[in-house]
């Protein structure tokens, strides 16, 4: 499972059209890190670069391939717009552009870099932008964590 990195437009246009645009897809699960910790000996260790990342899992209703997952580096924004009770989760269709040297995903086509809060969607933007396809990670399993004691909750 190699990663491809996306450069350019020609590279989300190809991206865009292995995926179908998103269409009937969702959100699966995501994972952000960053490199900042604190060691056993209880000092903080932080970078001064942008070391957010964000990973997201997407499966989709169409094959080849049915599951994809974004890797975000050097996140600079993160909106998540959960669904309402009365709303479903699908995506129809979303949008990823390339804007002065930041890659942006957002989960309606309509959605504006300019307004990015104008419509209640999830979106993120970031210095860089990879994919892999994992479509064996198709279903209900998570796959970036499950919290053991679930029944404890």
């Amino acid at each position: 499972m190699n990663w491809n990195k996306i450069n350019s437009s020609t590279d989300i246009e190809n991206f865009m059209d292995l995926f179908g645009g998103f269409h009937d897809s969702c959100l699966k699960e995501l994972y952000m890190s960053t490199e900042t910790f604190v060691d056993e000996d209880l000092s903080m260790s932080m970078s001064v670069n942008l070391d957010t990342c964000v990973r997201i899992l997407f499966q989709r209703q169409d094959r080849d391939p049915s599951a994809i997952e974004l890797l975000f580096k050097g996140v600079t924004h993160f909106h998540i717009q959960p669904r309402s009770e009365d709303q479903d989760s699908i995506i129809y269709g979303a949008k990823l552009v390339l804007e002065e040297g930041q890659f942006y995903w957002a989960e309606d086509e309509e959605w504006q870099i300019n307004y990015p809060f104008l419509h209640p969607v999830s979106w993120i933007s970031a210095k860089e932008l990879h994919w892999r396809g994992v479509s064996q990670w198709m279903g209900k399993e998570q796959r970036y964590g499950v919290i053991s004691n679930e029944e404890n909750l």
